[in-house]
């Protein structure tokens, strides 16, 4: 924006530095922006819900969403036993349940992403006995001021300076530069190549144990046991 030997007032880097955090704030949402997931843990007390957030229940920062869930059964120690929980991604799904405050073994979960803290709904509810643990992505990096290093993977630099600059060139009323673009793009697959992680392809229980193989063409099952 600036000729060779000028510096930028402080209006323009408040804005442009606004602007970083609006950025990172939006690539917090995107599963292959982010390097690592982490698991919180918390014993069940019987309740029917959960705080996840600053200050919270679980104190993490707040998600947008749990990528997975289980419950360790902790009757043996020495030994303790995990399960998953199904995850359900909609509150319509939990409205469904119809005796909410059932305590037995657990088998879902939902979280409704609140905001500031979440809630966290595991159905039937679990005692005591049991031990909830939620994975999430990890907080992003936001800058709290404009000489603070950075402390993403070495990936990440060259992806907040060619993406920051297409973010700055609307708010100049420039036309976008085509080989910034491209450079900001390929910076993106970089990242989203070093982040990837592709789940084990899980079949529905109604598909599984009947034998024979399935044909996903006819929707009918070929050699099954009579």
């Amino acid at each position: 924006m600036l000729g060779v030997g000028q510096t930028a007032d402080a209006e323009d880097m408040n804005d442009s530095f606004n602007l970083l955090n609006m950025m990172m704030a939006q690539w917090q949402r995107r599963r292959y922006m982010v390097y690592e997931l982490v698991t919180a843990s918390k014993v069940a007390t019987g309740q029917i819900s959960y705080t996840v957030g600053p200050g919270g229940d679980f104190d993490i920062p707040r998600p947008s969403k749990l990528e997975s869930a289980f419950f360790r059964q902790q009757f043996n120690q020495q030994l303790p036993v995990d399960y998953p929980f199904t995850i359900l991604r909609a509150r319509e799904d939990y409205n469904r349940i119809g005796l909410k405050t059932l305590n037995a073994f657990p088998q879902f979960i939902f979280y409704d992403a609140a905001n500031p803290l979440g809630n966290l709904f595991p159905w039937p509810v679990p005692n005591n006995q049991y031990e909830i643990h939620i994975t999430v992505m990890q907080q992003l990096q936001q800058f709290a001021g404009m000489d603070e290093e950075i402390t993403l993977p070495p990936e990440y630099k060259a992806a907040l300076m060619w993406n920051l600059t297409l973010e700055l060139y609307p708010f100049y009323g420039l036309p976008v530069n085509e080989i910034v673009a491209k450079k900001a793009e390929a910076s993106m697959r970089i990242i989203e190549e070093a982040n990837a992680q592709i789940p084990r392809l899980q079949m529905p229980g109604s598909l599984q144990g009947r034998g024979g193989s399935y044909n996903i063409y006819g929707d009918y099952y070929i050699g099954s046991a009579g």
